[in-house]
């Protein structure tokens, strides 16, 4: 088969253009340009090094336009925003589909640690892979069916450790290359004064406790998160929690007791292994609220594009804007959206 590879130069990209090389298949590379720091050397020397065409696709309009833009207005609503949800499903993982379809490839690839399974009911899905230190699938539930039907992972059956390994034995550029941490556009943190630089200054408001009685004054509703003790900026004797961020009266507000929710309210659902459903049907699934959380069992109610999740036992600190991504008894993704509300 022709794959176009998204490569960033990163070891995982380069090692699962390596893969699909041995596996026989005819393979180019694509790096989307994103914004103003993505960095495309890596990527060519990569390319380079494996004997393999590399083509840019120039997206730094729409992500601008997109991601940017949402990350901005999620915070502005007093919600944490992960991007790079909303930039796989709008961006990256669009244009590559977007460019093979328009240049005569028959798939698309990425080095992600996740692999896609047809379900029995004939929808496609991702799951879980080998490594599930590296798990990823939490950040894909957004991709829909047909760039599912498109996708693969050459990571699927590796672990991170087993890459490196191989990748320094393969003599690639890219063994020693550490992994991306940070948010991709603001390589160098600061997040808050990105969002005042789109949004116009965060008025500061209120810190109030529980009772709705006033503790202090907090430095604008964009600097926190539901959950957090530290950098809150203000001394109330013991320790204190972020507990909710009312954007429409500008307070904060904190208790000494951290937050545990039962229930949750998702909206924007994207259904993958889960057939889409609007008639209140109740399915019972795992769900993650956090990329790194434990998974936990739900009583799930479908209807549509909202959903409500019953949780078997109580989760710290759900935050509204991050994602819910819903999985059966055997890692596939069964559907996935954005949190809305917490009880």
């Amino acid at each position: 088969m022709k794959i176009l590879l998204g490569l960033s130069g990163g070891v995982d990209s380069t090692y699962a253009a390596l893969a699909l090389k041995r596996a026989g298949h005819e393979v180019e590379a694509a790096v989307v340009l994103m914004h103003e720091y993505t960095e495309i050397k890596e990527a060519e020397e990569s390319a380079h090094s494996l004997g393999i065409p590399l083509n840019k696709i120039d997206c730094r309009d729409k992500f601008k336009e997109i991601v940017m833009s949402n990350f901005a207005d999620e915070y502005a609503l007093g919600r944490t925003p992960n991007p790079c949800v909303v930039c796989n499903s709008e961006i990256k993982f669009k244009a590559l589909l977007d460019y093979a379809i328009n240049n005569g490839f028959d798939r698309i690839a990425t080095g992600h640690y996740a692999s896609i399974t047809k379900c029995e009911n004939g929808r496609y899905a991702i799951k879980r892979g080998k490594d599930l230190k590296k798990d990823q699938t939490y950040m894909l539930w957004r991709l829909d069916q047909e760039i599912l039907s498109k996708l693969i992972f050459p990571l699927e059956g590796l672990t991170k450790e087993e890459i490196r390994i191989d990748s320094a034995n393969s003599g690639l550029a890219a063994a020693d290359r550490g992994d991306s941490q940070e948010i991709c556009f603001l390589p160098n943190g600061g997040y808050a004064e990105f969002v005042e630089s789109k949004k116009g200054i965060c008025a500061k408001g209120k810190f109030i406790d529980t009772d709705g009685n006033i503790l202090g004054e907090h430095n604008g509703i964009i600097r926190y998160t539901i959950g957090q003790r530290k950098g809150l900026g203000i001394s109330l004797g013991s320790r204190a929690f972020v507990t909710k961020i009312d954007p429409e009266n500008n307070t904060v507000t904190l208790s000494y007791e951290d937050s545990y929710a039962k229930k949750v309210k998702i909206s924007g659902v994207v259904y993958s292994a889960q057939a889409p459903s609007s008639s209140g049907e109740t399915v019972r699934l795992y769900v993650k609220l956090r990329y790194a959380a434990k998974p936990v069992l739900a009583t799930v109610k479908l209807y549509g594009e909202d959903v409500s999740a019953d949780l078997d036992e109580p989760v710290r600190a759900v935050t509204p804007g991050q994602s819910a991504v819903f999985y059966t008894e055997d890692g596939l993704v069964a559907l996935g959206g954005f949190i809305d509300s917490a009880e």
